[in-house]
Parts: C-alpha cells; structure tokens; sequence
C-alpha cells in the first residue's frame, strides 16, 4: 500500500527509507541487467559461501515453468502462512518496485531491511566481483547479486521455509545454488529459445536441472518431450515425482463472485469447494499444482491438509499482474502474458470467465518474443488493438509491432500510440459500461500500467 492509500504523507524516516531502498534498485541496475543471464553457477555459490551459505537455513521449495511460476509461487506461500509458518518468497520480475520481489510473511521486505540486507553483503559481492574480474569473467549480474540479497534478507528474518521462483530455465539459473526439497513444474512451453534451446525437450532438460538428490517433484501436465526429461532428471536424482493427472487433478471449476469454486483431489486428499479469488481454468490448475506441492513438502505427499487452513490460504491470495482488476467504469484489466501460451491462457479465461461487449487490448511486446503467436492467440477475443510500448530498451517499437498486429487483424482493428498513459486514456474513454481494457504483451507493460493507475488515482 502506498502513502496516498495511507492517506497520510511519509514521515522523513520513511522518505530516508525509501531513499535507501531506491539505492540498491540503482546498484543493482548499474550490473549486467536481467535481459543477459550469465549461465553459469559458480560466482553465486561462491557468494553464499562467503556469507555462511544462508539458503541452506530454511526449507526450500524451487519452482520452475513456462507460464504460470509466479501466480503458484504465491498459492504456495499463502497456504504455508496459513499453517501458521514464516515463508519467504521470491518471485521475478517486479511490477513497480524491487521490494515485491523479496517477500516475508506475507509483506514485501521493508525498505531498511532492503538496504540493510544490502549493506552488510556488499563487501562479499565486491570480493566476488574482484575474483571475477582477476580471472577475466564479468562481475556479478543483476540477478545474480538478487538472488544472494534475497538469500540473505531470508536468513535475516528469520523465516521457515523459502519458496524459490526461477528467474530463467533452471540448471544454470542463480537461484540453483540453493536445494531444494521440493521442486516444482509449471507447464513447460517454448520461451527464451534463445537461451534455454529450441525445443520443449531442450528447454525441459534445462528447467529439470532444479530437481536435487532425494528431492520430491510435482509437476503440471506436460507434453511428453517435457515429461520425460523431467522423468529422465528424477531417475538420476532418485526423485520421485507425482504428476497432475496422476497423483493428483482439478476435478471442477466453477464461476463465483469474485473468482472461482474449485474441487482438487490432491496426493493425500479430496478438497472441494474451494474458494479461488483468481480467474480463469489455469490458475484453478495452478491451485491443484500448489496444492499438491504443498502437501509434498509438509508431509511428503502422505497426509492431507486441513480444510479451514486451504480455505484460509486461498481465500487471501493474490497474483498480481496476472488477469489482474486495476479499475472499474470502464474495467480495467492486466496481465502479463508474454508467449503465445501465456497469451492462450488469457483468452481462453476472458472467454470463459467473463462476458464483455467489447474488449480494447493495449499491447506492447518485448522484442526477443513471439509476437506473432502472442497476437494470434488473442485475436479471437479482442475487438481493437491499441498497440503501444513499455519503457522497457528491450521494448519492440510501436510501429514495429503494429505491422504484424494489422497483418493478423486487419487494418480496422488497430490503432497505434506509442505513450502507455495516452493509450490508457483514450481506451478508457471511449470504453461503454460493459466493456473492458485490457494491457498485456510483457510484464514491463503491466507494470507502467498499474503505476500510471496509482499515479491518476482512479486504481482500485
């Protein structure tokens, strides 16, 4: 909640705070940035081991996936809560400030801590960054240095477990130094082919570099070139696995009032009439997947969880960005769809989930995505494009974008502004009362929208 929601203006402690927060967000930046991994383990092992190793101070589940890691990262963090235990989270990216990022029951890490984290690990991360740089390699990247403040602010907390969302893949990703008892797949689909390989195979060989010794892993439905990677890890491992449609399933889901009734029959249990303040079918399978994972961690897939503690962890969860409600008259919707089956997923829940007379879709792509696909795959459910462009560098030009955009939906349909806020304001007043807007094409978009919302005061 920001200050204005408060309704009270911060006091200079908090400005100083908050000041100090921007800061590490400003170091951070100054390092290789997100868009360039380096795939490569050893100088983020090499920083935890300076610190003591604080991720292996709590349990840890470690989840990976195409689509849908961040919104089942939060389900699991939320049930976990409710059991009465201190998770930390850790997701990626952030929407409008780094703190989301690194979150400690249930509250995105305090600005001081943030920057008192960051104090004490600096002269670490610069011994680091000299070892590196003696031996000819770069220093610490962006995500790389995250990942061992996020370890860190965790061990400060304290808290009991850690649920650990990839930042990209899985085998070489930084968040690997640490091992996890549980690792868990969302739906593996093509994304960073430039990266993580050109098939589902070879990008599953990659996400399944997460699964450790003796671990458990659950996983979603996959196809079978990801499944038997994912099977071909555990053998190695000596990991078992339990599989959505196996081991455990979204038996129904149902329409309700804010959301969705779901039915789950779990590895240890049946729960049923569950309620789910998240729309759409995948992020009901989502809740199937965190459920599961859930039990495999507290007692290995064997006992059932507590109905009041479900209903009490769902009831108070959220995922924003993801199909998100950020304004009303006209309705205002986000969601960070970034692949073609991101995108699917999207339609297929405005399908099913609502019913708009018109939907204007404000979209902006970054530029190593698919956007074809993207556009493809919401063409059945939008009326006009507006295609427009995040602050993002990585961000494809407006008019770039809009090429391909009139090439799928034809001239009629499309309009370009490349200014996010000119974009929203012209969607929003040309909108009826049974219409929606919604922005989605890359998670930076979302982001500058939800800010701009706040920033015009009409978010919800």
């Amino acid at each position: 909640m920001n200050d204005a929601e408060k309704g009270r203006e911060p006091g200079e402690q908090e400005l100083a705070d908050r000041e100090a927060a921007e800061s590490v967000f400003a170091a951070l930046l100054a390092r290789i940035g997100e868009g360039a991994p380096q795939p490569r383990l050893e100088p983020t092992r090499r920083a935890v081991e300076l610190l003591g190793d604080p991720q292996r101070s709590y349990g840890i589940i470690h989840i990976t996936g195409t689509n849908g890691k961040t919104s089942t990262s939060r389900m699991i963090e939320s049930i976990l809560r409710a059991y009465g235990l201190r998770p930390g989270l850790m997701t990626s990216p952030h929407l409008v400030r780094l703190n989301e990022r690194i979150v400690i029951d249930g509250e995105p890490i305090a600005d001081r801590a943030l920057a008192d984290n960051w104090a004490d690990i600096q002269p670490y991360l610069l011994m680091v960054d000299a070892e590196l740089a003696a031996n000819g390699d770069e220093p610490l990247t962006y995500f790389e240095a995250l990942t061992v403040l996020a370890f860190a602010c965790f061990a400060d907390a304290p808290v009991d477990v850690v649920v650990l969302e990839v930042g990209m893949g899985g085998e070489w990703d930084s968040t690997n130094v640490a091992d996890g008892d549980v690792a868990v797949f969302t739906p593996i689909a093509l994304d960073h082919q430039n990266r993580l390989g050109s098939t589902v195979a070879e990008i599953a060989r990659t996400k399944a570099g997460i699964i450790k010794p003796a671990a458990q892993v659950v996983t979603a439905l996959q196809e079978t070139a990801a499944m038997d990677e994912l099977h071909r890890a555990a053998v190695h491992d000596e990991a078992t696995v339990a599989s959505e449609g196996v081991d455990f399933a979204l038996l129904d889901a149902r329409l309700a009032v804010g959301g969705q009734l779901i039915d789950v029959r779990g590895r240890a249990g049946e729960y049923r009439d569950l309620f789910l303040p998240l729309f759409g079918e995948h992020q009901a399978r989502n809740a199937a997947l965190a459920i599961a994972a859930v039990e495999s961690f507290l007692g290995g897939g064997e006992q059932p969880l507590a109905m009041d503690v479900l209903h009490e962890g769902f009831a108070t969860v959220t995922s924003p960005g993801r199909l998100q409600l950020i304004g009303i008259e006209p309705s205002v919707l986000v969601d960070a769809a970034h692949n073609p089956h991101g995108a699917a997923a999207l339609a297929t829940a405005l399908l099913g989930s609502f019913a708009f007379e018109k939907v204007t879709a404000i979209v902006g792509i970054l530029a190593d995505k698919d956007e074809r696909g993207i556009i493809e795959a919401l063409d059945p459910v939008v009326d006009l494009f507006i295609v427009t462009q995040s602050d993002s560098d990585r961000a494809l030009p407006a008019e770039e974008l809009a090429e391909l955009v009139t090439h799928v939906a034809g001239p009629d349909r499309v309009r370009i502004e490349p200014e996010v806020a000119v974009a929203l304001a012209e969607a929003r007043a040309e909108a009826g009362p049974q219409d929606a807007v919604l922005v989605t094409g890359s998670i930076t978009l979302v982001g500058q929208a939800i800010r701009i919302a706040r920033d015009e005061e009409w978010a919800l």
